[in-house]
């Protein structure tokens, strides 16, 4: 005698819908977790009452310039009145013969300086970029206690290419006015719609033997210009 195993109890399918012929493995196991949280007691409210940092207002610019340099980010500081004549140098010095300047990046920046000025267009491609000598961009936020640099595709920062293939960076930040304590300080400032690129020192990755390697993911050569005023 032979049993039919779709009718026999022993070897029947089980009776879970989740199983029911044509559901996909993913819909499956969500209706499994539904099932088994359906009568779980809400989740608690998250509570915010934990500090947001550990440094005082008045150490933040100085943290800031610390952890930069430490991630190998070259820090200068200058104010509004010298801008100008810094950045021409600091292109003289790199040997720039062309900037890339994005379309909202103030006139009065590059002023004083002789590259020609390539802008920022859509057409351009990752290989008419990578002949650029330098970028110059300004910068959403800075975070002191990581040593970052928040860019979001606003007009005086460009679209987030341009500040990844040139091989050289120049970012100026706005301080006190542009620089926060932590990250948590630094999210209500950001738009999570936007762009976003984090930016903590020069791009580097290192090797299982921890030999460091430069400028495979972005700008071999970061320049932090801290304007204070």
């Amino acid at each position: 005698m032979t049993t039919d195993p779709a009718t026999d109890p022993a070897t029947a399918p089980s009776a879970d819908p989740s199983a029911a012929p044509g559901n996909s493995s993913r819909e499956r196991i969500l209706a499994r977790i539904r099932a088994a949280v359906a009568d779980a007691p809400d989740a608690p409210e998250v509570t915010r009452d934990y500090l947001d940092t550990h440094t005082p207002d008045s150490a933040m610019v100085d943290l800031l310039a610390e952890n930069l340099a430490d991630y190998r980010a070259v820090v200068h500081r200058t104010d509004s009145a010298r801008l100008a004549e810094l950045l021409m140098r600091l292109l003289a010095e790199h040997g720039s013969r062309t900037v890339l300047v994005p379309p909202g990046l103030p006139p009065s920046w590059l002023a004083s300086a002789d590259p020609t000025r390539i802008h920022d267009r859509e057409a351009s491609t990752a290989q008419e970029l990578d002949e650029v000598d330098s970028v110059v961009t300004a910068c959403a936020v800075a975070i002191a206690e990581t040593g970052t640099i928040v860019l979001d595709g606003s007009p005086d920062q460009g679209r987030r290419r341009i500040s990844l293939v040139p091989d050289h960076h120049i970012c100026v930040v706005r301080a006190p006015e542009q620089v926060v304590a932590s990250v948590p300080q630094a999210m209500p400032r950001l738009d999570p719609t936007r762009p976003l690129t984090w930016i903590s020192g020069p791009s580097a990755t290192s090797d299982i033997e921890l030999d460091r390697v430069e400028g495979v993911h972005g700008p071999r050569t970061l320049e932090v210009v801290l304007v204070e005023d």
